[in-house]
């Protein structure tokens, strides 16, 4: 193993969260009734990675057809967090996490999180969840993941393909190929691969390649 430094993104990479971000998604718009329900999970899903401000903006002004102000923006933002930090937080890591971790640790190889939860959000769990020893920074929206990786190229001068993104979606798939590094697609054996045939993936998170 080679690589300059490895970079993750957080929710279904690092931790089984996935799940609780679509349930909550599922739980803010039930009220207006199964269809929008189904269609707000929907797009959730086909969307992971982004910031769920961007969701919020797309849902009210496509699905819902609802004007929606700054204000009223960071009120959902708000009840969002409070459906999902503490589960988040309590969440199984995914298989292989932590051994990946100590070994880039004991390497001496710089390992960074990128991810869609806003960045004060982010970093609160990383630190509740005791991982910040292991991490040279973490970062998170409102940048988006293409900024963030240029960001952190650009200030240590990494060399992209000695670099390896690990991500769940294919916002972290472009990130990484749009700066020309590698990519490990997390995919678990029940599911589908949404990542185009022959990217490298794993139901487990590794940086060795299987």
């Amino acid at each position: 193993m080679n690589w300059q430094s490895v970079f993750f993104d957080f929710d279904g990479v690092i931790v089984d969260s996935a799940p609780i971000k679509t349930a909550a998604f599922a739980a803010m718009f039930r009220s207006y009734g199964e269809a929008v329900e189904k269609a707000v999970v929907a797009y959730h899903l086909d969307h992971q990675g982004i910031s769920r401000f961007d969701k919020f903006r797309y849902i009210y002004e496509h699905i819902l057809n609802i004007p929606l102000d700054e204000q009223e923006l960071k009120v959902l933002g708000s009840d969002f967090s409070r459906l999902v930090l503490e589960t988040v937080i309590n969440a199984p890591y995914l298989p292989g996490v932590m051994e990946t971790l100590i070994e880039l640790q004991s390497l001496k190889i710089p390992a960074y999180i990128v991810s869609g939860t806003p960045e004060d959000e982010i970093k609160y769990i990383v630190q509740r969840r005791d991982l910040s020893l292991f991490f040279n920074g973490v970062y998170g929206t409102p940048r988006k993941k293409n900024e963030i990786v240029d960001l952190i190229l650009r200030m240590e001068q990494y060399l992209p393909p000695k670099c390896l993104f690990i991500g769940d979606s294919l916002t972290d798939y472009d990130a990484a190929r749009n700066h020309e590094l590698c990519f490990l697609g997390i995919v678990m054996d029940s599911q589908n691969s949404p990542f185009p045939a022959g990217t490298w993936t794993s139901p487990m998170v590794t940086v060795n390649r299987l």
